[in-house]
């Protein structure tokens, strides 16, 4: 599985592409077969409270899932995006189950 990690108009730390790296690696619980994951991140314009945008999107046979979230932290964008992605890998397995 290839994970490539995008922040836009900025650097991301080590620590929160560990963490991102984590998050990913769980994914694979809920499919086996992910080909790719595209994490990209962002501050967004106006300094607001929830300002960092986290957009991920899965490369898995047959398509691709996507899903952003807008957070106080990048940290907490990730995590629920990773809670949306599981269900989604969920939903997707079972219905090429069910074909």
């Amino acid at each position: 599985m290839e994970v490539r990690i995008q922040s836009i108009h900025f650097d991301a730390t080590e620590k929160l592409q560990d963490f991102i790296n984590k998050k990913v690696n769980k994914l694979e619980k809920y499919f086996e077969d992910i080909k790719k994951v595209e994490v990209s991140l962002k501050v967004v314009k106006p300094e607001t409270a929830a300002n960092k945008e986290a957009g991920m999107k899965i490369t898995v046979p047959g398509g691709e899932l996507y899903v952003n979230k807008v957070c106080d932290t990048f940290e907490e964008a990730i995590d629920q995006c990773a809670e949306a992605l599981e269900k989604q890998l969920v939903k997707y397995k079972e219905k090429l189950r069910s074909k």
